[in-house]
């Protein structure tokens, strides 16, 4: 078998020829798109990978704002609850206070208007009471009656004091104040009597005054000595009216 070196050798100079060709004109420019290629993907997918970073981000806050937004709503109705609440409280309160406040008063003035109507009650009794003992007393003998008031009247003189019987004796005028007009002679007793009490010599003016029932009184300037039943049922009445 006969080999043509020649011939083998051409083929190969075609083959590098070929290659060098290939290498210089397809394979570089054809290198260098896919570089291109290449570079603008990564740009892409880093352009890519920055948005979606930033979309993450915006995500993240969004998220974050969410949950923001839920922690101040929970919170904003726990403080109004809590206000609610209060207030609801405040207002049980106020009616509680408000209530007492007019049940006291209920009370007050129910004790007062059973006091009032114990008072008038009581104050009735005793004018009722003194008007039946002066009925009783009216009906009593008058001379008896008059003549113990009379000892009483001399007796009060005597007990008082002795500046006092000098008021009475220096007195421009004395009324002797009678439940009805005595006679001249018991008049003159009665002058007698009043002149020794008080040991010295006066005029008594005789004054008419029914309302007495019974007794004498002695009036004169800034000076009066009671002695009469009128005082005497007033005084009691006084006493029943302040007794409860």
């Amino acid at each position: 078998m006969n080999f043509d070196f020649w011939g083998l050798g051409l083929q190969a100079l075609n083959a590098v020829i070929l290659i060098w060709l290939l290498s210089r004109v397809f394979w570089r420019p054809v290198s260098a798109a896919i570089a291109r290629r290449q570079a603008a993907a990564q740009a892409l997918l880093g352009d890519a990978k920055a948005t979606q970073d930033k979309a993450d981000a915006a995500l993240a806050e969004l998220t974050a704002a969410r949950a923001g937004i839920a922690a101040e709503r929970a919170k904003v109705l726990a403080e109004a609850n809590d206000a609610a609440l209060a207030i609801k409280a405040d207002a049980q309160s106020e009616a509680h206070t408000q209530a007492e406040a007019i049940m006291a008063s209920a009370r007050s003035d129910m004790a007062r208007e059973a006091d009032t109507a114990r008072a008038a009650m009581t104050a009735q009794a005793g004018e009722l009471a003194v008007d039946i003992a002066r009925k009783l007393l009216g009906a009593l003998p008058d001379e008896a009656i008059q003549a113990a008031f009379l000892q009483k009247l001399t007796d009060a003189i005597g007990a008082l004091p002795p500046q006092d019987r000098a008021a009475l004796v220096g007195a421009k005028g004395i009324d002797l104040m009678c439940p009805a007009d005595p006679n001249a002679d018991t008049k003159t007793e009665i002058t007698k009597a009043v002149q020794q009490a008080l040991g010295d010599a006066v005029d008594l003016n005789f004054v008419t005054d029914p309302a007495l029932i019974a007794g004498y009184e002695l009036h004169c300037d800034h000076f009066v000595l009671h002695n009469s039943w009128r005082s005497d049922l007033a005084a009691v009445l006084k006493e029943l009216r302040h007794a409860d």
